[in-house]
């Protein structure tokens, strides 16, 4: 367009006069014109790795499978290879293949345990599974209140519950007992023959207080689920021979 001739003034219209129009700086003409003039970038050239790219990231992923890590990046993974291995490959070069081919750290999850739990916990009659849990609210008067809940896992019903402003974990242990007197008529060793109870990780099922007063009353401790979220289960000690 610069170049072109004016039918009037019979000369090119120039850079300046074409730029002013189109409100343009004339500097990214120029930058545009040099772009596209200079030749196509090349490949910096050098000596041809010893190791090459399938047998590396073989490599890469050798160690990987032997690592009993799941959290460790390239740099651990380089250093392996180059002081453990010998193999003398740049630490750049492994960067890259681990993130072209998501074997960094985000992508590597730990697996999962299967999970065969269909979401609900039913019995088949009352009083054989028990489940407890506590749940904070926010209260005008009182302030931060703690709802303590015992249930019965064949029909859900609220066996015990028991509010608390400190969430101790004394107050813990009064819906199990509200639940021991209102069935059994009771709180004595052997009363509750059979029943299993829940509990979650909470830092008042998993006290000493807790688990020292149902260990008096009979009762034994008994982890069935080793995986977060925790499940205790507290089974009577006189079904134990």
């Amino acid at each position: 367009m610069s170049a072109a001739i004016s039918p009037v003034s019979g000369r090119s219209y120039g850079v300046q006069r074409v730029c002013r129009v189109w409100r343009l700086p004339r500097s990214s003409f120029y930058h545009a014109t040099n772009s596209n003039q200079r030749p196509p970038a090349t490949r910096r050239g050098g000596p041809t790795p010893t190791v090459g790219e399938v047998c590396l990231l073989a490599a890469i992923k050798a160690d990987l499978a032997s690592s009993p890590f799941h959290g460790e990046g390239h740099r651990k993974v380089w250093a392996r290879l180059r002081y453990g291995l010998g193999l003398r490959v740049g630490r750049n070069r492994v960067l890259r293949l681990m993130r072209e081919n998501q074997l960094l750290s985000p992508y590597r999850r730990p697996p999962r345990p299967a999970n065969d739990h269909d979401g609900s916990i039913l019995t088949e009659a009352p009083d054989v599974l028990w489940g407890t849990d506590a749940s904070m609210v926010q209260t005008a008067q009182d302030g931060r209140v703690w709802i303590f809940v015992a249930l019965d896992h064949f029909n859900s019903e609220v066996i015990g519950h028991y509010l608390s402003t400190n969430g101790s974990r004394f107050s813990a242990l009064e819906p199990i007992s509200q639940a021991l007197s209102a069935r059994f008529g009771g709180i004595s060793a052997n009363i509750a023959r059979g029943i299993t109870l829940r509990a979650d990780n909470g830092p008042q099922y998993i006290a000493r207080h807790f688990t020292v007063s149902l260990l008096t009353g009979a009762w034994r401790s008994v982890m069935r689920c080793p995986t977060s979220p925790r499940q205790t289960v507290f089974a009577n000690a006189s079904s134990v021979p």
